[in-house]
């Protein structure tokens, strides 16, 4: 008898379960079985046509910009994966952690093939919403997924194979996906190698800046492995295993919801001065491992002196270049706001996007009495909504198909005893403002699927781009909510009300600018645009001048984006010069010349000016 092959056992599986009704074990891989019941539980047609679209220009945008962090660290792998899988005929995905597509890079004739079926960006590819795909399925699972052709709910989706690997941050939450999809005719057999190792990157740069206020161990047996992404990293603070890589969990057989309880007595068999004076210790099985200890313990300044407020916090982290420059005022009602938040009341931050929400709530934390404990970020638009009570309240096993074994905890729990952000609360659905009311005014909540009441304590910080007064009067937010979270409000100000542009500007280009000078034209141009899009507009800009230039580079009034540079330019006080820059251009100039050997016209070619303006500023004699 003739063995069915892989294609044909398919199909019997397809007609077993969807027209049959019966359950082909052994035909599928079970997870894909799973799935295929709990897209069946939803009331999803099989047969249906992909009728979902792209979300707005705008609203890509505003996705973009909301996972701006996983972009950036992720970028690399995007960029270094596009030219393999454009030679396979495949595309590469970065997606949100609801199954969003931010981005996708690859072959173009298979990008407008996944077109048809809307495997582009801005479409969100949950399980919920599409079905079983690699990307959807690899969320509920919280595992490396892979589904060839027809093992896709839908059935025009059979023209895709795919592969996806989950993204998770170093304290074990899930912040994306990188998906591999290509041609189902073909075979893709290291998709889902190629993406496992991009993941494996993306997740290490996620240490880059260390972990605040923990000692980072980077571990492996092979000393040469060390440095690399296959290092095991562990965060400790005060003793508790509070993040970790893959690698380091792997490494002692840990799963995620160990983070926060496991303790290092109980994996290693040596104190830590062991490895810090020594650069290896022993684990508790007895193995030599290799490595060494990052501390990383920003400096805390306190703003309860007396004396005025400065602009620049010495205490802010270095690795938040693009984080607002708070100005006098903005230091005050950061201030305030501790004071409020220290006596355990909610503080609400309200202001345009980009204004900067965010990185405030994360200084107020920074600053206030639970400093020590976890900042939890929940964006309330970015929660899919069918799956947004289980993520913030969490749940029991078997509470619902397709939960995670051994439940979940939530969001909520996840902020114990330290400070809950909930950013964009405005956005949030209506149906589920009840329960979160009643939870913040008990203190209490319980999982889905049943279980004990859980106690909870956290301090409380929402933020909202919309005018809430207005939704409550239109019917989309309930006022008894917004009298509970609007105890102390904050306005953050739109960039075009800063009292010193010029300053702001001049002060993040000396962060972002590696070098490189802005002309006085240049500055007051900037300085007189209005930013709409606020502070993340402006740096956005500055970076862009930034990668468009080379280092040591005068950057004139004409290489600015159309947009500023259209906009006419004020006229200047007779006899006004900035001194701070003439000196400033000046120190460049004399190091290129020096840097070319006293030869003027290769000084003014590397600074692009002319040969006149060297001999005008510098006063050179005759160099021939």
């Amino acid at each position: 008898m003739a063995t069915s092959s892989p294609y044909q056992q398919l199909c019997q599986a397809r007609h077993a379960f969807f027209e049959r009704g019966n359950a082909p074990a052994g035909q599928v891989p079970d997870t894909i079985l799973k799935s295929w019941r709990r897209c069946q539980r939803q009331g999803l047609a099989s047969e249906a046509p992909s009728a979902i679209e792209p979300v707005s220009a705008g609203g890509l945008r505003e996705l973009r910009e909301r996972h701006e962090t996983l972009w950036r660290r992720a970028r690399t792998e995007l960029e270094d994966l596009s030219a393999d899988a454009a030679a396979a005929g495949s595309i590469v995905l970065l997606t949100d952690e609801a199954g969003w597509i931010l981005d996708a890079e690859g072959s173009s004739g298979f990008l407008d093939k996944a077109g048809r079926v809307a495997l582009m960006p801005g479409v969100c590819w949950s399980e919920t919403v599409v079905g079983t795909n690699a990307i959807g399925t690899a969320i509920v699972e919280s595992r490396s997924i892979e589904v060839h052709g027809g093992e896709h709910y839908l059935a025009p989706h059979s023209i895709l194979s795919c592969a996806a690997v989950p993204i998770f941050d170093p304290h074990g939450h899930l912040v994306g996906v990188l998906d591999i999809s290509g041609d189902a005719r073909l075979q893709h057999m290291h998709a889902l190698s190629l993406a496992r190792r991009a993941v494996t990157s993306i997740e290490h740069r996620y240490f880059d800046g260390g972990i605040a206020d923990c000692e980072l161990l980077r571990l492996h047996h092979d000393q040469a492995l060390l440095g690399t992404a296959r290092e095991a990293l562990l965060a400790f603070r005060a003793g508790r295993l509070v993040a970790a890589n893959h690698a380091g969990l792997k490494l002692f057989q840990l799963g995620r919801d160990e983070l926060g309880r496991a303790r290092y007595d109980a994996l290693f068999d040596e104190p830590l001065s062991r490895l810090r004076q020594q650069g290896m210790l022993f684990d508790l099985q007895g193995r030599a491992l290799y490595g060494h200890v990052d501390d990383h313990h920003p400096a805390r300044t306190s703003r309860r002196s007396t004396q005025s407020p400065i602009t620049i916090s010495p205490a802010r982290r270095a690795n938040e270049h693009d984080a607002p420059l708070f100005d006098p005022e903005v230091e005050r009602r950061l201030e305030r706001a501790r004071r409020v938040l220290d006596a355990e009341l909610p503080v609400l931050v309200q202001g345009e996007t980009g204004t900067g929400k965010e990185v405030f709530a994360r200084e107020l934390h920074r600053l206030c009495t639970r400093a020590g404990k976890p900042f939890v970020a929940v964006n309330c638009a970015a929660l899919p909504e069918g799956l947004i009570e289980a993520e913030l309240f969490g749940y029991e096993d078997g509470a619902f198909t397709g939960a995670r074994k051994q439940g979940s905890r939530g969001l909520l729990r996840q902020a114990e005893g330290g400070v809950l952000f909930l950013d964009e609360i405005g956005d949030m659905p209506l149906a589920l403002q009840p329960r979160l009311l009643r939870v913040l005014q008990e203190r209490e909540l319980s999982p889905l699927g049943g279980g004990k009441p859980v106690k909870l304590d956290f301090a409380l910080i929402c933020a909202t781009h919309q005018d809430l007064e207005c939704a409550i009067a239109q019917g989309r937010f309930r006022a008894d909510l917004y009298y509970r979270i609007s105890h102390h409000a904050v306005a953050m100000p739109a960039l075009r009300e800063h009292p010193d542009r010029p300053q702001l500007i001049q002060q993040l280009w000396q962060r972002l600018g590696h070098g490189r000078r802005l002309t006085t034209a240049a500055c007051t141009a900037l300085a007189s645009y209005d930013w709409p899009g606020n502070l993340r507009q402006l740096s956005a800009c500055l970076r862009t001048l930034v990668a468009l230039s080379e280092p040591g580079e005068l950057i004139d009034h004409d290489m600015l984006p159309g947009y500023v540079a259209a906009r006419p330019m004020p006229a200047a006080p007779a006899q006004v010069r900035d001194t701070r820059l003439e000196s400033l251009a000046e120190t460049a100039m004399r190091e290129a010349l020096a840097a070319c050997e006293g030869n003027v016209s290769h000084a003014a070619r590397r600074l692009g000016v002319s040969r006149s303006t060297l001999y005008r500023r510098l006063r050179l004699g005759d160099h021939g």
